[in-house]
């Protein structure tokens, strides 16, 4: 039962993180992303990925893995296109 329970805040938790990635995936519009934060954010979750492998709790390291490679992705793209002004209208 604690797993299932591990599991489902697991899902939930990385679920609701996936529309942030997509729409800047999609846009490309990293400018209300703040770099420090996303810097700490992506450490963090990289912390807790190593946490979770340390005691062996898989819903810990299933989660923080999907989380990771998506917090890095975004971190990613604001390096290469938060330097970049818009297109002036």
């Amino acid at each position: 039962m604690n797993d299932l329970i591990g599991y489902l805040a697991a899902c939930l938790t990385t679920l609701s993180f996936l529309p942030q990635a997509l729409h800047t995936f999609r846009t490309r519009d990293v400018s209300g992303i703040s770099l420090g934060m996303y810097a700490m954010f992506t450490t963090g979750v990289a912390l807790w990925l190593v946490y979770g492998v340390l005691v062996a709790a898989w819903p810990v390291v299933a989660a923080n893995a999907v989380t990771l490679v998506l917090a890095l992705a975004i971190l990613g793209m604001k390096l290469r296109y938060g330097r970049e002004r818009p297109a002036q209208k």
